[in-house]
């Protein structure tokens, strides 16, 4: 009995949602939820950390922000970039894909997660991309 009630306690602490502060704080959803060992990241932007303004630079810089924000809430959450298992790339300009991979390849040393990419038209703040992950917390 007891070990049902701390199995159905640890869900729900699991379940426990992560925001960001100042400006990002106050939109409607949250940068991380934790459901049992996987973390689900929401897209993130080339945004500079608690604000609403994509850093300048074009597609390289954006996706080097992004990178360093999808690093920034794993660590926050017990996980970290070896632990992605999938991502989601949505970008503005499809033509930019190989000046967005060669930023992003850089995060990643022992493997590549799985992945889809997309052209999307009207990515929020303006953005040249955007990235979702899907990863385990470190045991």
């Amino acid at each position: 009995m007891i070990r049902k009630i701390m199995c159905a306690a640890s869900l729900l602490l699991a379940a426990v949602a992560v925001s960001a502060e100042d400006e990002q704080a106050k939109l409607p959803f949250s940068k991380a939820v934790r459901v049992g060992d996987m973390l689900y990241l929401s897209g993130e932007l080339g945004a500079k950390p608690g604000t609403m303004a994509l850093v300048p630079g074009g597609i390289g810089a954006e996706t080097r922000q992004t990178m360093d924000n999808i690093k920034a809430t794993l660590e926050a959450n017990g996980s970290d970039m070896d632990h992605v298992v999938k991502c989601l790339v949505m970008m503005a300009d499809i033509k930019e894909w190989a000046a967005m991979n060669e930023v992003y390849r850089t995060y990643f040393e022992n493997r590549f997660p799985a992945r889809s990419a997309m052209g999307a038209n009207g990515l929020a703040l303006g953005a040249r991309v955007e990235i979702e992950c899907l990863a385990t917390v470190k045991k």
